[in-house]
């Protein structure tokens, strides 16, 4: 019988063979103390931090971007279009640091944005500081000339802040009641943990380093909010599979869950890791922040989906009849595996 076109058999890419046995949940108490170890420890740093700069009112949590804390706004006009990163260099040479330099307009038009405490006091001091902006922003053969100068007001910034908290509480009760609905109680406690376990570590590396933190920066940690919940809902739904066609120990189908699950998450881990590393790399400054949180985001996540959501669930007694309808489970059950 002659073989049809088009009917090879596809043959799946794994790092680990499927039914290999690495015995994860051995390690469960050693990797759950380790993720309570970096979890509160970034916890403290954030409340250090706050408590230190005696801003308790999360003022002092991070090194905000002017996002969140307001400055002062310059907008610049050129006789010809201006190499921008020529001046951010003159910015930072002249005292101006972590200046936000973007083209406004026209090619030949360039609004600056820098962190000021002076431009919240008067009109004056925020005139003064638009013509020294204008003067450091100026390039040897293409003057600057300040077209207007205004205070941004630190409000708007406080009022993001809050939102973005807003947000992430948002994303958490969604993610708690939508895999209650898909799985179990149970499943979604341990999911959101492993994801405020993420989340926390990725912040915590920002108070840590105090690395600037913008919106940018707060898109990627909702990012790895949806990354992490992902990687271990995956996890979550062999575990449901394996619990419903195997006769063995919760603790033997979470390990063998992991295992089948490992070459999966590893792969796309690792594809989603080279992809925030080319943005990191040659993104530029105004995307290094968030391309930098996604990294850490992605590593933590991965090993928390590994390390840390099946352990969870073994802490809560998961088993078989947690996952069978309550109206039917004395006969559905007798008949299953």
């Amino acid at each position: 019988m002659a073989r049809q076109h088009g009917a090879l058999p596809m043959k799946p890419f794994n790092l680990f063979p499927y039914g290999s046995n690495i015995h994860f949940m051995r390690l469960r108490w050693v990797s759950l103390a380790i993720a309570a170890l970096l979890m509160f420890g970034s916890l403290g740093t954030m409340l250090y931090n706050t408590f230190s700069t005696g801003h308790f009112n999360g003022a002092g949590t991070f090194n905000y971007a002017l996002d969140f804390t307001g400055g002062v706004g310059v907008e610049l006009r050129y006789a010809k279009a201006p190499n921008v990163d020529q001046v951010r260099e003159n910015l930072e040479k002249a005292g101006y640091q972590h200046a936000v330099v973007q083209t406004f307009g026209s090619s030949s038009d360039l609004l600056v944005r820098l962190q000021t405490r002076q431009a919240q006091s008067n009109q004056d001091a925020t005139s003064s500081i638009g013509d020294s902006v204008a003067q450091a922003a100026s390039l040897p053969d293409n003057p600057a000339v300040k077209r207007s100068s205004a205070a941004i007001s630190a409000q708007v910034g406080q009022e993001l802040a809050l939102n973005g908290f807003y947000a992430l509480l948002f994303v958490m009760v969604g993610f708690l009641i939508y895999i209650s609905f898909r799985f179990e109680l149970k499943f979604a406690i341990a999911a959101i943990i492993a994801t405020l376990h993420d989340v926390s570590i990725v912040c915590g590396w920002f108070a840590i380093t105090g690395h600037e933190f913008n919106l940018n920066v707060l898109a990627g940690v909702l990012a790895v909010m949806g990354f992490s919940i992902n990687d271990t809902i995956v996890v979550f739904d062999r575990v449901r599979e394996n619990f419903r066609s195997m006769r063995a120990s919760p603790e033997e189908v979470m390990n063998a869950s992991v295992n089948q699950t490992l070459s999966r998450t590893i792969i796309t881990s690792f594809v989603a890791f080279l992809s925030m590393l080319a943005l990191y790399i040659f993104g530029g400054e105004s995307l290094r922040g968030l391309a930098e949180a996604q990294i850490i985001g992605v590593v933590i996540g991965t090993l928390s989906s590994i390390f840390i959501a099946c352990p969870l669930l073994l802490m809560q007694h998961v088993s078989k009849q947690d996952l069978m309808p309550k109206a039917r489970d004395e006969a559905a059950l007798a008949r299953r595996p």
